[in-house]
């Protein structure tokens, strides 16, 4: 009975060790990435359109095309930087404040504990060493108010940084796409012409990648990635001829 009961055991024991959890944790990286190159595709593009449509030679779209792409990154980039820094600025004064209320008002805190314990079902002679462990260790105290209290996560460092570069680099790799037929082509009827063909198909592209990134329908979000840049698009060039028809 016991053999038996080993051997039954035995397998299960090396299956649980043998398990490897796997979880997307790149989710800040793939928001950058999205931000810039689902607005470098469609800003160029448009702009692109625009110009065409008001019949400007295809030198001229390509010149006003890369100066937006690259003011365009430098905007981008800069903005992520700032929402990054912004919230690790956010972090730490709540942190700071968090930490002068656990040696104000221990109690108050301890008593916060428990009621967040409390609202996972535990009772409080169940949950009552966990808050005495905590008060001994003001550290993992703090750190567990930041987290289950205030719904913050401590920032990375270099957060700002990687968000402000991959921001722009995602913008500029976008953008180039549009812009591309006006290199090769000299008439921006033409290139115009290619340059919709291309970006609708790299919109595409990237929404069905999005798609799977986020969870969503990977076909349902490529179509709604084309719909949003092809209707900026005619939008622009929309106007460019209504304002030269005047």
């Amino acid at each position: 009975m016991d053999g038996d009961g080993t051997s039954r055991g035995q397998p299960m024991l090396e299956k649980r060790a043998s398990h490897r959890e796997r979880h997307f944790t790149a989710g800040e990286v793939v928001r950058d990435v999205i931000m810039g190159v689902s607005d470098g595709l469609t800003v160029p593009f448009a702009l692109a359109a625009g110009l065409s449509g008001a019949s400007a030679p295809s030198s001229l779209v390509l010149t006003a095309g890369l100066a937006e792409v690259a003011a365009g990154a430098i905007s981008m980039g800069l903005g992520g930087y700032l929402a990054a820094q912004s919230e690790a600025d956010h972090y730490k004064r709540e942190m700071k404040r968090e930490q002068e209320e656990i040696i104000t008002v221990p109690d108050t805190e301890a008593a916060e504990i428990g009621e967040i314990m409390s609202q996972y079902g535990l009772q409080p002679h169940e949950y009552g060493p966990v808050v005495d462990g905590l008060r001994r260790n003001p550290q993992a105290w703090l750190d567990f108010m930041m987290r289950f209290e205030l719904g913050l996560e401590k920032p990375d460092p270099k957060r700002a940084l990687q968000s402000a570069c991959t921001i722009a680099l995602s913008y500029v790799i976008g953008g180039l796409v549009p812009l591309l037929p006006y290199m090769v082509i000299s008439t921006a009827q033409n290139a115009m012409l290619t340059s919709v063909v291309v970006t609708l198909v790299a919109l595409l592209f990237f929404g069905y990648i999005k798609g799977r990134f986020t969870g969503n329908r990977p076909f349902t979000s490529a179509v709604q990635t084309a719909i949003i840049g092809a209707l900026a698009s005619a939008a622009a060039y929309g106007m460019a001829k209504a304002v030269q028809a005047r």
